[in-house]
């Protein structure tokens, strides 16, 4: 186990010293470029803000479906706490809407550490990495959440009175909707390793059982309810993401377009 750490560190290490060797730009223009990214991210979430809170009384309304579908109501203790559901709901929406164009911001700023062959991934990164958190956000919206609230709030608390404030409910909500959408990025995160060559199919597959390990944990952090069934229903999904992601290391390795380049 030692010696295949050390033998992934040295992958790493060999790794960003390849790309340290590229022609680029100096610290300073990479700070330039930083400030530069950063202006134009933050426009993007600005305007979709803006854009999120025209329709924040229907976000409203998506937000406290799993609740009201349940014959529940949200409470407020203090005046301020509908106007932070309004915002916190319009910030990630907009966040979401201006999502493409952020994600295009730090590709253009990654991308000068990248040889000309692999900018080509650029589109099916973007739509990639978009479809993957909205999947994860849905399955959250669809089938975690209600089922979290079903057992929490109908079952383990049928015998006392549930007063579901908004401020905790929005933390809940955020918490499985935006902890979902990311674990469901699992395939972009092997798609840059293997890209990179610091993992391929074969280390992935080697070492599923320590993946599975790790999921596992990842799952019983995130997932809301104290149940294994709620813990599975976190994980299943990430261990299919994890053999996608195999398949993305096998298909992106530099090996593997090495040898296909050589095949006349």
């Amino acid at each position: 186990m030692a010696t295949e750490q050390i033998d992934l560190a040295t992958r790493a290490r060999d790794a960003v010293q390849t790309r340290a060797e590229l022609p680029g730009m100096s610290l300073m223009e990479h700070l330039e470029e930083l400030r530069r990214r950063i202006f134009w991210i933050a426009g993007y979430l600005a305007i979709g803000f803006i854009v999120a809170y025209i329709f924040h009384v229907r976000l409203y309304n998506y937000v406290q479906k799993p609740v009201t579908d349940l014959g529940l109501q949200l409470n407020f203790t203090h005046p301020t706490d509908g106007l932070n559901l309004y915002l916190k709901t319009s910030f990630v929406g907009g966040a979401i809407i201006a999502s493409p164009f952020i994600l295009y911001q730090i590709w253009l700023f990654i991308s000068p550490g990248m040889y000309s062959h692999e900018k080509r991934y650029v589109w099916p990164f973007m739509s990639a990495t978009i479809a993957l958190f909205l999947s994860g956000a849905w399955f959250g919206y669809r089938y975690v959440l209600p089922g979290a609230i079903k057992v929490l709030v109908l079952q383990f608390g049928h015998a006392f009175h549930p007063i579901l404030t908004i401020e905790d409910y929005t933390g809940f909500f955020l918490a499985v909707i935006l902890g979902l959408g990311i674990t469901f990025e699992l395939p972009i995160l092997i798609f840059f390793l293997a890209l990179f060559g610091i993992v391929d199919a074969k280390f992935l597959l080697k070492h599923f059982r320590y993946a599975v390990m790790a999921i596992f944990l990842i799952a019983a952090v995130i997932c809301p309810t104290p149940d294994p069934i709620g813990m599975c229903l976190f994980a299943t999904p990430m261990l299919v993401l994890y053999f996608i992601g195999i398949a993305v290391a096998w298909f992106v390795h530099p090996t593997r377009r090495k040898k296909a380049a050589a095949i006349p």
